[in-house]
């Protein structure tokens, strides 16, 4: 759910002023902690630029990356990985000529500069290939230049667009991350394959060449010996290997390799050995028996090749992959390593710095950074006082750090001692003064440890601030299937509202003085793979996501388009997510002129809690609303502690009697006293009351009965995609 306070921050910068959050930061983050482990782990490289394109284009939906790549001699550009886009348009892209007309990629490599196009069908940088924009719709196109050592474009990496779009500046950092990603791994891979031809390459001039006699001293040497070693040939003939050994390998790996020598007649390997200065020499060795006549050794040939630079880099990469570079703590990737690595009992406290985005917001990405490095400097001299075994340190998450101990520990008192020292200190950053106070999940045992931190840690933040919860697996742990379930209906949902899958049903609801039909409810309803889901099953996971302003503003359109062709009055539920974000009023009378709908036929549905024990801003919202014209229902009423004053107050125009009540409510005596005292509530209020779950003739003859003004259920109407024929 979106910060209310950070929204207002957000609403007075234009969009390419809006500045990045720390999540946003984070998911940057993330993309490289994925790409760099994949480097350690030596996938290949379209394999990898494949996974690059996909992780851009899920933080820009509805779109496309691709990477194109010059050719150094035709000076072309054509499509080096692009998964999301068909073979049609990488053929349409071949042979593209870099120019003031080439389109994004094309000006981004002639220009050796980002190209931002907003609009690709009147952009004079795409006149030379508009006719691709027109076939694959292409709206938008932001592309970025891939650059090399020497700082020249070789390449762009590119988002293109279904629909004009203006880039804030998270999508300028993720441009220029995923090219200079890409960079790193042509540049890797470029050593890779040289790291494999040095090690298969025979004698050659490039190679150091030794050959030495039966007794390992050395005969002769070649010229790239001597450039590889700093060692002059005068230096080393007559001396024996021994003269090179860094004494980094133990006894046990020369013996190895004699034998496989002895044995086989040939060794290949790594040597860590030393130069003339003393400075360590990473060598791929190749070493051959040569042999007499008489199948005697009589001389060994030794060709290796300088593996330094590529361990070094490779070192560098592996380096990346698991620390953080701004704390060059150990990061997620780390941690996670850990944790799957060992099974053993242990502690892990997760810690998220109050307040971090506001201060990010008000002072600045690079204040923010300093104050990360102050604590992390802090949290390490922290960490002989807990007296605790072998505590670890990581930085997890833009505001995240975690303490990771390998028994399980007294976490309470380690966080009492952490949350003593920080409410004792300040923190002083370029004339600023900061009280820093954090979030506690704790959790010990040996399995699900960063899972069930999170949870703590969540549940820590329901407490407030400077807070801290520790993990009991019996109140929190989380029923396997309804994780499962949750899971399911999440990927379902994102699903259904990138394929415009999210529909509205029609109920209608019957007047019992008139006997007919005079309004409706818009009822939200999932359609997936030719199957109608109720919000039964996808409401929770809706919730727990965030998505439900995003259902009802799609309901809203959808019935506000479909009763433009009809007269009736119709009711919208409303959850307390839509009020906490607080769009209803402009939405609501967008969609309202958009569709020449007159707010005195919309109806607002909104749950008897909300209008009871709503925030003030909430209770303030629907006030406001409800002056402009809407009006407003309590839906499942009873179902709650009412506040009676707040309902009239609010001017509710319906109170809609909890279908519970109404079910049983010829057979249930107390269901028939609750439904009586609500109806007799509402008359009294000058209130329209509604029956819910009007389901047969005897239920409905008792609705009419105690004088309830109007039906709502499958005796009268089923849901239906269209406005259905009703009695």
């Amino acid at each position: 759910m979106i910060d209310p306070k950070k929204c207002d921050i957000l609403e007075n910068f234009p969009l390419e002023e809006v500045p990045i959050t720390a999540l946003e930061y984070n998911q940057i983050l993330a993309i490289q902690e994925t790409v760099l482990g994949m480097m350690a782990y030596q996938n290949n490289a379209n394999a990898i630029f494949s996974k690059l394109c996909s992780l851009a284009e899920s933080l820009l939906p509805n779109s496309a990356a691709s990477i194109m790549m010059k050719n150094e001699q035709t000076q072309l550009m054509n499509v080096l990985s692009a998964p999301s886009v068909p073979q049609l348009g990488h053929d349409a892209l071949c042979g593209l000529t870099p120019g003031p007309g080439g389109g994004s990629c094309g000006n981004a490599v002639f220009k050796n500069e980002p190209q931002f196009v907003i609009d690709t069908f009147t952009d004079e940088r795409w006149a030379d290939i508009r006719q691709i924009a027109y076939d694959f719709n292409l709206c938008s196109c932001w592309s970025m230049p891939i650059r090399n050592g020497e700082q020249q474009a070789i390449g762009s990496f590119a988002l293109s667009s279904f629909e004009h779009r203006t880039p804030a500046p998270f999508h300028k950092k993720l441009l220029e991350t995923c090219a200079h990603i890409v960079a790193i791994v042509l540049k890797n891979q470029q050593l890779s394959t040289k790291s494999l031809l040095y090690s298969m390459a025979l004698f050659n001039a490039q190679e150091g060449v030794m050959i030495t006699d039966c007794d390992n001293n050395i005969l002769e040497v070649n010229p790239a010996f001597e450039a590889i070693t700093g060692y002059k040939e005068s230096d080393v003939i007559g001396k024996t290997l021994s003269i090179l050994s860094s004494g980094k390998q133990d006894v046990d790996f020369y013996k190895n390799m004699w034998k496989k020598l002895q044995n086989k007649g040939r060794w290949s390997g790594e040597i860590t050995n030393k130069k003339a200065d003393g400075s360590p020499l990473t060598q791929w060795v190749n070493i051959s028996v040569i042999l007499n006549e008489q199948n005697k050794i009589t001389n060994y040939l030794a060709l290796f090749t300088d593996i330094s630079e590529i361990k070094a880099y490779q070192e560098k990469i592996s380096y990346m992959a698991y620390h953080d570079t701004l704390t060059n703590l150990l990061n997620k990737s780390s941690l996670e390593r850990t944790l799957l690595q060992q099974a053993d009992a242990k502690s892990l406290i997760l810690l998220n710095v109050n307040n971090f985005s506001y201060i990010n917001t008000a002072y600045g990405f690079s204040i923010g950074d300093k104050l990360l490095i102050k604590i992390t400097n802090i949290l390490k001299k922290l960490i002989p006082q807990f007296k605790a075994n072998n505590a670890q340190l990581y930085r997890i998450n833009a505001d995240e750090f975690a303490l990771l101990f390998t028994q399980p520990e007294n976490v309470e008192s380690i966080v009492h001692l952490i949350q003593q020292h920080f409410n004792n200190i300040t923190i002083d950053i370029s004339n600023i003064t900061l009280n820093i106070s954090f979030n506690y999940g704790a959790v010990s045992g040996r399995s699900h440890l960063f899972k069930n931190s999170a949870v703590a840690l969540k549940k820590a933040k329901e407490l407030g601030k400077n807070r801290y919860y520790i993990y009991d697996t019996d109140l929190d742990g989380i029923d396997v299937n309804a994780r499962d379930s949750f899971i399911v209906y999440n990927n379902m949902l994102h699903n259904a509202l990138e394929n415009n899958n999210i529909i509205p049903y029609f109920q209608g609801i019957r007047d019992n003085k008139s006997k007919k039909t005079t309004k409706y409810e818009v009822l939200a309803r999932l359609k997936h793979q030719n199957k109608i889901i109720s919000p039964f099953y996808f409401l929770e996971a809706a919730h727990l996501s965030g998505m439900l302003p995003e259902i009802t503003k799609i309901i809203i359109d959808k019935s506000f388009a479909v009763m433009a062709s009809h007269d009736y009055d119709f009711s919208i539920n409303i959850t307390e997510d839509d009020l906490s974000r607080d769009y209803l009023g402009d939405y609501l009378l967008t969609k309202s002129q958009q569709y020449n709908i007159s707010p005195k036929r919309v109806i607002l549905e909104i749950l008897e809690g909300v209008s009871s024990t709503g925030k003030s801003s909430q209770i303030k919202q629907l006030s406001k609303l409800k002056k402009q014209g809407y009006r407003l229902a309590i839906d499942d009423f009873g179902a709650e502690y009412s506040n009676f004053e707040r309902i009239l107050d609010l001017e509710i125009d319906f109170l809609k009697i909890d279908a519970k009540y109404i079910k049983h409510i010829d057979s249930d005596e107390k269901s028939y006293e609750i439904a009586k005292a609500i109806a007799y509530f509402a008359r009294n209020a000058n209130v329209a009351c509604v029956a819910e779950f009007v389901h047969n003739e005897k239920v409905q003859a008792i609705v009419e009965q105690l004088g309830i003004d109007y039906s709502q259920g499958y005796y009268f109407s089923e849901p239906s995609e269209n406005i259905p024929t009703v009695s």
